[in-house]
């Protein structure tokens, strides 16, 4: 069951579903607008292959991190973006994150990204560029996320390694080959 407004603004006031900084303006019929933060991380173009089974890369040969309050996604980029929005899941709501149509329409593209039941912390957002550059800015409205009611509560919420992440976050390579 997709959570309507109504069901969402009770979640919130409720604090069962938690979304900070939060304000009315993002609640949609369906979902919440999310709002780009102000931390960008690069994906810097390079042969030197990343070895996922090394926990100790160095992840400052792949990506560059970037704060201000607006950044330019390049033509064909691949960037990740973080949300402004701390969100916190209850155990029996779970949440899919879209790019909103406007940006998309842009010529931008974004993974459908899965928020499992019990995540806590700001979105990590994967993006793609466009044929030309577009410029964006912190506080915009870039993506949306629709939350869907388990028919139970999940047996073990998520406690992964992205837990209580804060602003961008790159890939935690632990533990990625065998499990």
């Amino acid at each position: 069951m997709i959570l309507s407004d109504f069901d969402l603004l009770a979640y919130i006031r409720s604090r069962r579903l938690v979304i900070e900084p939060f304000n009315n303006v993002i609640v949609r019929e369906n979902g919440v607008d999310l709002r780009i933060g102000n931390q960008i991380a690069r994906l810097i173009p390079t042969e030197e292959a990343l070895d996922t089974a090394n926990p100790n890369v160095n992840l400052s040969k792949f990506y560059r991190i970037e704060s201000g309050e607006s950044f330019i996604i390049r033509p064909h980029e691949k960037v990740l973006l973080t949300t402004l929005e701390y969100v916190e899941l209850p155990a029996d709501i779970m949440a899919f994150v879209e790019l909103r149509s406007s940006f998309a329409r842009l010529g931008l593209m974004m993974p459908p990204t899965i928020v499992d039941a019990g995540f806590k912390g700001n979105i990590t957002l994967e993006i793609q560029g466009s044929s030309f550059p577009v410029k964006v800015y912190t506080g915009q409205r870039f993506a949306h996320i629709i939350f869907a009611k388990t028919l139970n509560p999940v047996e073990k919420p998520y406690s992964g390694r992205y837990q209580g992440q804060r602003g961008v976050t790159l890939p935690k390579l632990l533990g990625l080959v065998n499990g």
